[in-house]
C-alpha cells in the first residue's frame, strides 16, 4: 500500500463534565479535504478529556484501517492532548496514562504529529460527537446515517480550505526552516506554519502578537539579527535556540490553569504594544553600556485561594497570605537577605503582594513603594472560580478568552493585550527610574510571565510553558541600548 499523508481531526465532549459523553473522530485527504472515514460513538458519563483521548484513539484507528504507513497529522482543540501527546507537557491524571498509551500505539511515533487548532476549526469532529451524545440520549449509539449530508459537505469545503500548502523545501533544509521561524515570530507566513520533525505542534492562522508594533520591532530585531549570521546553518540554530528557550507548560494565573481539569481548548499568550523602537544593537562588540537595571521578580506567598487553582486577579476579593504564604514570605526575606543585593522594593498594590513586599522589607531595612502597573489582571466574573467552574458557566467566553488576547473575562476583565501594555509601560517606567539598581518587584504570575516573555522575545505560547511557583524568584536585566537578558526563573531553592 502506498504511503501517502493523512489528516485526522477529532473532539470529545460530555454535558456535564463529568456527564453523558461522546467522541468523533474524522479522517481528511489533506489536498483534496475529502472525507475518508468517520468515527463517532456515545461513552456514558465520563470527562471531557477522557471523551476527547477516546475520538483521538478512534481518528487513530480509523486511518490505520485506511493506510497503516501513513504520515499523520491530527489536528485537534484541545490543548490538553496535543501537548501531552506531543511530549511537552506530563501526564498526571490516572484516567489519562491508559488512553495517552493506547493511541501512541496505533502508529508509531515518528509517523504522528499533533497540531492544536482553534474550535471553530474542529467543526466535522464536533459535529459528530455532538450526533453521538444525541443518540446516547435517545437510548442508541451512533450510526452513519446520522450524519447530515449538508453538514458533511461544508464540512468538507472547510477542511479544503485549510488544507495544508506544500512544503517550500525538502525535508531538512534548513533555508526554509529559517524562513519559517521567522514567520512564526511575525505572524506573516503565508497560509500557516507548517511542522518539521515527529510530534511538533503547529498553529494555524496568523500569529495574534503580529498585530502589536512592539512584537513586531521585536521580531525586526530578530530577523536582523538572523540576517547577520549570513548562512543558512547560523539562520537554523538561532531558530533552534529560539525554540529551546520554551520549558514545559504548566498553566497560568494565580490558579496555574489546572490543565488536565479544562477541556484543553488552545492557550495564548500576552502581548505588548508600546510605540515600536529601533532595533537595539547586538553583539559584544558594541560600547560599554554600564551596569543594567536589575529586575529580581517575586511572585507573592499563597493564599488561601491558590491550592484550590481559583483565579485570583485584581477584580476580586484581595485575599491575605495564608499561614504557608507567610512562612514562605519569611523564606524568601532570609534568601534576599543572604544575597544583600536588593536596593529597593516595589510591590502590586494588592495584599498578598504588599504582605510579601512588607515582611522583605522588613528584614533588609527597606520601605516598599506601591506601583499600580504591577497588579494582576482583572479576571471579570471568573474571579475565584477555578477552570472548570469557569468553562460550566461561560463556555463560549471561555473559548474566545483562550483563542484571543484581545478578548475579555467574562464581565469586562481586562485581556491579555491590555495587560501586557500595562506591564510593558511599567517596565518602561521603572528601568528608567532605576538605571544601574538592583530593584525586587513583587508582582503576580501574569506580569511576571510577560516581563520574561517580552525580555526573550518569544512567542505568546511561552507563556503556557513556564512554570511560576508561589513565592518564587525570577531576574532580568535591562541594559541602556534596550537590551534584556533574563537571569533567573522560578527559583524555589529557599522553599525547600
Amino acid at each position: 500500500m502506498t504511503a501517502r499523508e493523512l489528516i485526522v481531526e477529532a473532539d470529545g465532549g460530555s454535558r456535564g463534565n463529568p456527564g453523558p459523553a461522546g467522541y468523533g473522530a474524522v479522517v481528511l485527504d489533506p489536498a483534496t479535504g475529502e472525507t475518508l472515514a468517520e468515527a463517532a460513538e456515545y461513552i456514558g458519563v465520563a470527562t471531557n478529556n477522557v471523551a476527547e483521548y477516546k475520538g483521538l484513539i478512534a481518528g487513530l484507528k480509523a486511518a490505520r484501517e485506511l493506510f497503516p504507513d501513513a504520515a499523520v497529522h491530527v489536528r485537534m482543540d484541545s490543548k490538553l492532548v496535543v501537548e501531552q501527546m506531543s511530549g511537552r507537557w506530563k501526564i498526571k491524571h490516572p484516567d489519562m496514562k491508559p488512553l495517552a498509551a493506547e493511541a501512541g500505539r496505533v502508529y508509531p511515533a515518528g509517523q504522528v504529529r499533533y497540531e492544536w487548532i482553534p474550535r471553530e476549526r474542529n467543526k466535522h469532529a464536533d459535529r459528530l460527537a455532538n450526533e453521538a451524545m444525541d443518540a446516547g440520549k435517545q437510548g442508541r449509539q451512533w450510526q452513519p446515517a446520522d450524519s447530515s449530508g449538508s453538514f458533511a459537505a461544508r464540512d468538507a469545503a472547510a477542511a479544503r480550505a485549510a488544507a495544508a500548502p506544500p512544503p517550500s523545501g525538502p525535508p531538512g533544509d534548513a533555508t526554509a526552516g529559517a524562513a519559517r521561524a521567522r514567520a512564526a515570530l511575525t505572524g506573516t507566513g503565508a497560509g500557516r506554519s507548517t511542522g518539521t520533525g515527529t510530534g511538533g505542534s503547529v498553529h494555524a492562522g496568523q500569529s495574534d502578537d503580529a498585530l502589536f508594533p512592539a512584537d513586531e520591532a521585536v521580531a525586526a530585531q530578530a530577523r536582523a539579527s538572523l540576517a547577520a549570521a549570513g548562512t543558512a546553518e547560523r539562520e537554523s540554530a538561532a531558530a533552534a535556540r529560539s525554540a529551546s528557550g520554551l520549558a514545559e507548560a504548566s498553566g497560568d494565573f494565580e490558579a496555574e490553569a489546572a490543565a488536565e481539569g479544562h477541556a484543553g481548548h488552545g492557550g495564548r499568550g500576552r502581548t505588548h504594544a508600546p510605540a515600536a523602537e529601533a532595533p537595539p544593537a547586538q553583539g559584544w562588540t558594541g560600547p560599554d553600556m554600564g551596569a543594567p537595571a536589575t529586575f529580581v521578580l517575586l511572585r507573592h506567598g499563597e493564599t488561601a485561594l491558590t491550592p484550590e487553582k481559583r483565579f485570583s486577579g485584581s477584580g476580586g476579593t484581595d485575599p491575605e497570605l495564608s499561614a504557608a504564604g507567610l512562612r514562605q514570605a519569611e523564606a524568601v526575606a532570609a534568601a534576599l537577605a543572604a544575597r544583600g543585593t536588593i536596593q529597593e522594593i516595589v510591590s502590586s498594590p494588592l495584599t498578598r503582594c504588599r504582605q510579601t513586599a512588607e515582611t522583605v522589607a522588613a528584614r533588609l531595612g527597606l520601605s516598599v513603594r506601591i506601583e499600580e502597573g504591577l497588579r494582576e489582571t482583572d479576571f471579570g466574573a471568573w474571579e475565584g472560580l477555578t477552570f472548570a467552574e469557569v468553562r460550566e458557566r461561560h463556555a463560549e467566553d471561555l473559548d474566545a478568552w483562550l483563542a484571543s488576547p484581545k478578548a475579555e473575562p467574562t464581565g469586562g476583565g481586562e485581556s491579555f493585550a491590555t495587560v501586557a501594555r500595562r506591564v510593558a509601560a511599567t517596565r518602561d517606567r521603572l528601568t528608567a527610574a532605576h538605571a544601574g539598581r538592583t530593584v525586587l518587584l513583587v508582582t503576580h504570575v501574569t506580569p511576571i510571565k510577560t516581563l520574561i516573555r517580552l525580555a526573550l522575545g518569544a512567542p505568546p505560547e511561552s507563556l503556557f510553558r513556564m512554570e511560576l511557583s508561589a513565592a518564587s524568584l525570577s531576574a532580568v536585566a535591562y541594559y541602556a541600548d534596550g537590551n534584556a537578558s533574563v537571569r533567573l526563573l522560578n527559583d524555589t531553592a529557599h522553599l525547600r
